[in-house]
């Protein structure tokens, strides 16, 4: 059966935004769910459907809002083998390969980790989000490899989600990027909003969208005659924006080797060691790749911290920069 809340208004909360006040009340609900809801109609305030999370609240007014039943998934089950890392029985963390997209969407609906996760236990996945999405709390790029954690309940997808809307998951990438960066290390923050020009990407503005911040180190400098201009660097996020890293790199000029998307233009590669030129050209992903992933456990009530290796395709491109680089 759906779930209905009750809250009346007191003194204390006049003025609150609606979204903010039923988070406060019940903050095992995120307040990206909440905000869904109230988009989805499930909000009424004296008996009147409000569809504005941002709408102030006046003393004893009566909100209701309705928590429906989780719709059930007909999805198709993939056989892939999951690289997973860690797994107990609220939670699974997996290494996801670069070039399989996370959940099903336009163009591919059978063959996704979401299609996979379903072949390999149906029953155990949370099923409060999109129901394309079960057991998606977060996501990483079709073409980025690395970390990413799944929730195999309700009650630790909505944990997780408040931890990522707080920002307090610890998320590190390693990256290359054209050129080199100064200062070598520094803090990004702009806000990032949908690309006027296309629809797929996103872009930085001074005017609108979302706070989005990336703390940046160079982690290697690669600049010799036998290679162009590269740097390895380690990227922490603050904010979870989509494809934020991509778009904070071609921002300040210096994108990520193999990104299709978000890329400036270079000279042509020449006089450069052969092997690694072959590699460069060939890459079919963008070289990134979430290296670190940290949270709380909703139920073990510990913080618990995973990491992945580079995957071989990227550590042969390091390897060859590094032996031409000495």
């Amino acid at each position: 059966m759906e779930k209905k809340i009750n809250i009346i208004v007191n003194d204390d909360n006049y003025n609150k935004r609606v979204d903010s006040f039923i988070n406060n009340h019940h903050k095992e609900i995120s307040r990206t769910r909440i905000k869904k809801l109230i988009l989805s109609k499930k909000l009424k305030i004296n008996n009147r459907i409000v569809i504005d999370p941002s709408k102030q609240i006046c003393k004893n007014d009566v909100i209701e809002i309705i928590i429906p039943n989780p719709k059930k998934t007909s999805l198709k089950p993939y056989e892939y083998d999951l690289d997973i890392i860690y797994e107990d029985e609220d939670l699974m963390v997996i290494n996801k390969p670069a070039g399989i997209a996370m959940h099903p969407g336009p163009g591919n609906y059978d063959n996704t980790i979401v299609n996979a996760l379903i072949k390999y236990d149906k029953n155990s996945l949370s099923n409060i989000g999109d129901e394309l999405r079960p057991g998606i709390v977060h996501r990483i790029d079709k073409n980025t490899s690395g970390l990413v954690v799944i929730a195999k309940n309700n009650a630790t997808h909505e944990n997780l989600s408040i931890q990522f809307n707080k920002h307090t998951i610890l998320r590190s990438y390693q990256l290359l990027i054209w050129g080199k960066l100064r200062p070598s290390k520094g803090r990004i923050v702009t806000l990032i909003t949908r690309s006027s020009k296309n629809r797929q990407m996103m872009e930085v503005s001074k005017i609108k969208g979302k706070k989005a911040i990336t703390n940046y180190e160079t982690l290697e400098v690669f600049q010799n005659k036998k290679t162009p201009t590269l740097s390895l660097l380690e990227c922490k996020l603050e904010t979870g924006r989509t494809h934020q890293i991509r778009v904070h790199m071609n921002h300040l000029g210096n994108s990520i080797v193999g990104d299709d998307k978000y890329k400036k233009k270079f000279k042509k590669l020449k006089n450069i060691d052969t092997e690694l030129k072959n590699l460069l050209l060939n890459l079919n992903r963008q070289f990134l790749h979430a290296k670190k992933l940290g949270f709380f456990h909703p139920k073990k009530k510990k913080e618990m911290i995973f990491n992945a290796i580079l995957p071989g395709e990227l550590q042969n491109i390091v390897k060859i920069l590094k032996n031409t680089n000495k």
